[in-house]
């Protein structure tokens, strides 16, 4: 019996996507649910699976484009003598060792000594052998500076040496032109500005050496500061809606909940898995997701629906040394937050000079529908939750603990 494997759908509006990568090759037997190919669509990058075991014959090459529902490849359930059984490997029968005879001394000698006819003739009539002259022969600084000027005669010269100047050329993937074609759209059809604020991490960092090793026996997870400015930027937005609002057509469109997209660089480009209801979670609910949702897209496992939505985003330049950035708006969001790197700079604190851990933010936002009072307010009472995180909490009683979840 023979399966046919076709091209599934990546999602609505999508009816092409290209075939990036055989996992397998042409003729090979594979198994039941095991990756066989990857494609790349507008949105995201998938593995297809065979849903049969068998010889695979692949009918498709890599990269090219082709239409949702179309064969890629056909598996032979009733191949037979396909499936490569392993073949034992030859055991390690360590020969007798050789014994040095003088004959096999004299060979490896006169490999390692370089003479000119003239000198084995002169050697020859002294009988003097290879080895004896190397292990007689005193290298001066002379001899050195000999060989140098030899080398050097022998060497080719530098002008003759040609550098690679060749180029190449390969297609943009859907995803990467997809995403090209939005990032042009923000800039064309949003009136997008940024303000820009700096905020004090001793209190963050403070606590994750505090706590962090409590954190992590308690959660099986890092105490990192992802989950400190989602948490913060989820306060801000509950109280600054018109930043958690977006324009559809003719209307606006506010959200009575807060979904929270990570942009994270993925060896496919750029994608942004969204954390849901932030509103409802701890801590520790989120520096778990954040941490299933990043690594998910760094091996290129993420779905569909866990990048559809989202009301706001958080992107961090900072991992990559980032001091100040502008961040793009992710359409159809109507703002984005911008973190950095932490650099100890000398500030002002009660009119003396301080050396503190200082991270610049960046808030894009679409002037259409954020005015610069909703805009600079929420940047502002971001910079408050995360320098004062206790804050974030209603009862105060043990605000550190509380906040973390110990």
């Amino acid at each position: 019996m023979v399966t046919e494997i076709k091209v599934p759908s990546p999602g609505e509006s999508i009816n092409r996507v290209q075939l990036s990568r055989w996992l397998v090759n042409d003729g090979d037997w594979v198994e039941k649910d095991q990756d066989i190919a990857e494609i790349d669509s507008e949105k995201a990058t998938l593995n297809i699976a065979s849903p049969v075991s068998g010889q695979i014959t692949i009918r498709v090459q890599e990269g090219e484009t082709v239409p949702v529902g179309e064969v890629i490849c056909s598996v032979n359930e009733t191949a037979v003598g396909v499936k490569k059984n392993k073949q034992p490997l030859p055991k390690n029968e360590n020969p007798p060792a050789e014994e040095k005879t003088d004959t096999t001394l004299q060979k490896a000698t006169k490999a390692a000594l370089h003479a000119t006819p003239l000198a084995r003739k002169m050697m020859e009539a002294e009988n003097i052998s290879e080895h004896d002259f190397l292990q007689s022969k005193r290298v001066s600084a002379r001899d050195v500076k000999a060989y140098l000027d030899d080398s050097k005669q022998l060497s080719p010269k530098k002008e003759n040496v040609v550098a690679d100047r060749s180029v190449e050329r390969k297609k943009l993937s859907p995803l990467r032109l997809k995403l090209s074609e939005r990032l042009v759209a923000v800039k064309n059809e949003t009136a997008m500005l940024t303000t820009f604020n700096e905020v004090d991490m001793s209190a963050i960092q403070s606590m994750r050496s505090k706590y962090g090793v409590a954190f992590q026996e308690k959660y099986g997870i890092t105490l990192g500061i992802m989950g400190f400015f989602t948490m913060a930027a989820t306060r801000s937005l509950m109280a600054f809606p018109q930043v958690n609002s977006m324009i559809e057509g003719d209307e606006l469109i506010s959200f009575n909940y807060t979904d929270i997209g990570m942009a994270v660089s993925a060896p496919k480009g750029l994608v942004v898995p969204v954390i849901r209801d932030t509103h409802l979670l701890t801590l520790a609910g989120m520096e778990a997701k954040i941490k299933e949702l990043a690594g998910k897209a760094k091996e290129n496992k993420i779905t569909l629906e866990e990048m559809q939505g989202g009301t706001f985003t958080i992107t961090n330049g900072g991992v990559f040394g980032s001091m100040l950035s502008t961040p793009i708006l992710n359409p159809p969001q109507s703002a984005i937050l911008g973190m950095h790197n932490i650099i100890n700079r000398p500030v002002a604190i009660d009119g003396k000079v301080e050396i503190r851990p200082m991270m610049y933010l960046a808030l894009s936002y679409d002037h259409r529908i954020i005015d610069g009072r909703e805009s600079v307010g929420f940047l502002v009472s971001v910079k408050k939750f995360l320098e004062e995180p206790w804050l974030m909490l209603l009862d105060t009683a043990d605000p550190e603990k509380q906040l973390l979840g110990l």
